[in-house]
């Protein structure tokens, strides 16, 4: 049975956001912080071999990006990893190798998540996000936090999130002072 595991960037104040846009001026705010000690720490989490849960958004980024990063071990895992990606356009996935996850993606995840193989990777898709917490789907949770606060920007914990219970499982530093926290996926929080 494989994991469902999200893994973010995300400042002190909960944004996601990397990219410039019209309503937020802060892209590239992770870069200061980056270090091959930190670097390492990320791919310690994630693992290698690994397949990728992505929204389209995401996917339509990445795909720009990562297949020509070079050889380097995030790129390798991220490019030889299968994609499962939530779209209305199936047609037009090119980054592979790659499958839609169809019109029916919570059943298409739970399915998933029941076969063998590599753990599934989610970054990024925040509304992907959000559907896998709310069916109560992910398995853990790693955020990377960063010693920044930008005020706005897509968040990681939005409005209206569901509420549910994380246990906290471990915490890594690295030199520049991101904080690699993770979590165990517990429940829905019962009030």
């Amino acid at each position: 049975m494989r994991k469902i595991r999200i893994m973010e960037h995300i400042s002190l104040d909960g944004v996601m956001q990397h990219e410039n846009s019209e309503d937020f001026a802060h892209g590239g705010w992770t870069t200061p912080y980056r270090s091959l000690e930190g670097l390492a720490a990320v791919l310690e989490a994630q693992g290698t071999n690994i397949d990728l849960l992505l929204g389209r958004k995401t996917y339509d980024d990445w795909a720009q990006y990562w297949p020509k990063a070079g050889d380097n071990p995030m790129a390798n895992s991220l490019n030889n990893g299968k994609k499962y990606v939530a779209t209305h356009r199936p047609e037009s996935l090119e980054w592979g190798p790659v499958e839609d996850l169809g019109t029916d993606i919570v059943t298409r995840m739970r399915d998933l998540k029941s076969t063998e193989g590599p753990d599934l990777i989610v970054y990024g898709s925040s509304t992907l996000i959000a559907v896998l917490l709310e069916e109560g789907l992910v398995d853990e949770v790693v955020l990377m936090v960063y010693p920044v606060l930008l005020g706005t920007g897509k968040r990681f914990f939005a409005e209206p999130a569901n509420a549910c219970q994380l246990a906290f499982v471990s915490t890594k530093t690295t030199p520049t002072g991101v904080l690699l926290n993770t979590y165990r996926y517990v429940g829905k929080l019962e009030s």
